[in-house]
């Protein structure tokens, strides 16, 4: 039987849910939530696991924070020794809503990745990267990932989940290649993001964790 690891990025705490940083988290649980299974507790992660036609897809979602995401990886990868495994993360480099799967490549300033990348030591591994726009003034990224999707977000980022959980279940069924093909073409989300004031991004600011 072939194991798939799928990890998806975020910050654990009450404070750090449904936030833009934790989308990773988010497409997981749609993924848990179709397939009627639970997340538990584990070692570094919360994990869970379902069946898609006789392959096994374990999701988990690191209890490490962000910037120590590896930790979780590389114990997981080393338990399950799986087919494949892909990370899911946000960019605020893509537009909002866009999907886009990678074979291989750098962290693009992303610290969980950065993490990943240094304790696997390599850069080849998949990744799906979820935009999350960058409307944001010039010194308030931090603000921006760690806030929460405006309400004329939601509808964009709720579709848009559905379609990366669609791609992480072709990664698995057909290959990096395919779901690249058929993914990566997809049009973009048309969001209505307002601009935002430096008071405004202010008001979404939390703890720094990646």
């Amino acid at each position: 039987m072939k194991t798939y690891v799928i990890t998806g990025l975020g910050n654990i705490g009450r404070e750090y849910a449904g936030t833009r940083h934790n989308i990773g988290f988010e497409v997981l649980d749609y993924l848990a939530l179709q397939h009627e299974v639970t997340f538990q507790s584990s070692r570094y992660a919360d994990m869970t696991f379902y069946m898609l036609k006789g392959r096994k897809i374990i999701l988990i979602k690191p209890t490490t924070y962000m910037n120590l995401s590896g930790k979780a990886v590389s114990y997981w990868l080393q338990q399950e020794n799986p087919e494949a495994h892909l990370v899911i993360a946000d960019d605020v480099a893509l537009p909002l809503g866009t999907v886009r799967l990678r074979k291989k490549g750098g962290a693009g300033g992303h610290n969980g990745l950065e993490h990943i990348i240094q304790t696997l030591n390599t850069e080849e591994f998949p990744r799906l990267r979820f935009g999350i726009g960058s409307d944001y003034p010039k010194g308030m990224q931090v603000d921006y990932v760690l806030g929460r999707w405006f309400p004329e977000q939601v509808t964009v980022v709720t579709e848009r989940i559905k379609l990366a959980a669609k791609a992480v279940e072709e990664f698995v069924l057909g290959g990096i290649d395919n779901a690249m093909n058929k993914y990566n073409k997809m049009p973009e989300a048309e969001p209505g993001t307002p601009n935002l004031s430096a008071g405004q991004a202010g008001k979404e600011q939390g703890g720094e964790k990646g």
